[in-house]
């Protein structure tokens, strides 16, 4: 999301076939071991060393490109044979030591803020689904308990398992730096900055990160039919998803999963400027236009229908009867992003219910019980 979402994690990681576990193997042709950093298999020889240092400035601006041209090969598949997500394969109190790879600034100058880019090498050793998200522990002490580490914060993976560089080695963050200015003075103040915002975009590759997870299945991409339709709604970095969703979609060539149905992403940013992964979506809006639609929201640039400020909820009501029909359909909607987007996206959709002569309170509890509705917010 750079969803920091400041909060640990505990979830029971499933042993048993086609599962995930610290120190465990998936058993079969291949097999996975995640103690010894190393992916040992028929055909499959998995060196442990970092990625090589030509590749340290490059995998972000491949992948956008990569975007515009022919689906690529990722490796190992091994990643999709797993039936069930992983989970919590390592935790706070004993985290796994990752390597920073590159921090790029997504955004233009006439950005609020900053929003970074930044790719993690986990060597193979902390594998994860589109949707899921790994904690952060940044250095230091935990400022309300001296002599404890920080807290775990949250952030949604950016990418999709296989990583930007295609090789099942690296996870992306979105990450949008954290700062704080004061009212009276407007001037920043670094002592109420965020720890770990601040500490991940201030990365150099080659620095080291604590991480832990992956965690959560709220937003797992459902699967189970290739020819179904996502609807995403995103503010700022809760694109971070999405953006991984979409790269299984429309960039990666996975035998397994051939998508044929529709993504429709909604953006919700300040500006222009402010747009994330903005050339990787509009090069899959030409190369695949009957799958892929993509409509932004720019708060401080366009005007709603009222002459306000035009917000996610803003499209969303503009598409009300597209959106409405698909959800019949079977369509699934997922929402990502500040919680404080939900309200407003709420009342628009309960607005539009009453005007087709519908309960939304129903509609919202049938979408629940059919698990079409995805929300992590922040």
């Amino acid at each position: 999301m750079a969803s920091a979402l400041g909060a640990q994690v505990s979830v029971a990681a499933p042993i048993g076939p086609g599962s995930y576990a610290r120190g465990s193997s998936v058993k079969g042709n291949n097999t996975v071991n995640f103690c010894n950093k190393s992916w040992i298999g028929t055909t499959l020889a998995w060196e442990s060393k970092t990625l090589k240092s030509r590749h340290m400035n490059k995998i972000f601006s491949m992948s956008v490109q990569q975007a515009g041209k022919s689906k690529v090969a990722v490796k190992p598949l091994e990643l999709d044979s797993v039936k069930e997500p992983p989970l919590n394969i390592y935790k706070p109190k004993e985290p796994y030591t990752a390597t920073i790879v590159s921090v790029e600034r997504l955004v233009g100058p006439k950005a609020p803020g900053e929003t970074c880019h930044i790719v993690i090498d986990h060597g193979g050793n902390v594998p994860y689904w589109e949707g899921q998200s790994y904690g952060v522990i940044p250095p230091g002490e935990n400022p309300k308990k001296p002599g404890s580490p920080n807290t775990v914060r949250l952030y949604s993976i950016a990418s999709t398992r296989y990583g930007d560089s295609f090789d099942g080695r690296t996870a992306s963050l979105c990450v949008r730096r954290a700062v704080y200015y004061d009212p009276e003075t407007g001037k920043e103040d670094p002592s109420k900055k965020g720890i770990c915002s601040n500490f991940l975009c201030d990365s150099k590759p080659g620095d080291k990160v604590q991480i832990t997870g992956p965690a959560g299945k709220i937003m797992l991409l459902p699967e189970d039919d290739p020819n179904a339709t996502h609807i995403m709604i995103a503010t700022g970095t809760g694109v971070a998803p999405f953006r991984g969703y979409l790269r299984r979609m429309f960039m990666e060539d996975v035998p397994t999963f051939k998508f044929g149905g529709l993504a429709w992403l909604f953006l919700g940013v300040a500006n222009t400027d402010s747009l994330l992964y903005d050339e990787e979506f509009t090069n899959y809006l030409k190369q695949n236009p009957d799958n892929f639609r993509y409509d932004k929201a720019l708060s401080r640039e366009q005007k709603n229908k009222n002459g306000g400020k035009m917000y996610v909820q803003d499209k969303i009501e503009e598409y009300s009867d597209e959106i409405f029909k698909l959800l019949d359909g079977g369509a699934h909607i997922y929402f990502c992003g500040l919680k404080g987007m939900m309200p407003g996206i709420q009342d628009t959709l309960k607005r539009v219910a009453e005007q087709r002569g519908e309960s939304w309170d129903q509609k919202l509890s049938q979408l629940k019980k059919n698990k079409q509705w995805h929300v992590e917010v922040y």
